[in-house]
């Protein structure tokens, strides 16, 4: 059990030493959506799926947003600036916007 204590003593200093405060921004956003989903999937659970279509449009929109997030992270990592050459953090950012509108866009029309 010490071991685990230590472990994640020093995953944790290691994250908040080492982590742009770009990125640890971004995992707090990733976080809040994990959290917005897991949210509206007990909910579900606990109260049925009578509106479904409002239930898909929710999960599917926390769903894509984790994902537009994570390629965001992704990209925007300066560990990983060799992999994508011609893409700046501004035209990483400007490409998650525009994503989350078509999504969002989807998931409008999705409700209906």
């Amino acid at each position: 059990m010490d071991e685990i204590k230590s472990a994640s003593n020093s995953l944790l200093a290691s994250y908040v030493k080492d982590t742009p405060k770009s990125l640890k921004l971004i995992d707090a956003y990733m976080v809040y959506i994990l959290l917005t989903g897991i949210i509206q999937f007990v909910y579900v659970v606990i109260a049925g799926t009578f509106p479904n279509n409002a239930f898909l449009a929710g999960f599917i929109s926390t769903v894509a947003g984790f994902v537009l997030a994570a390629n965001l992270r992704i990209q925007t990592n300066p560990k990983n600036a060799s992999q994508f050459p011609t893409t700046s953090p501004e035209r990483a950012f400007a490409d998650f916007l525009a994503c989350n509108i078509v999504v969002h866009f989807a998931v409008a029309n999705f409700l209906g």
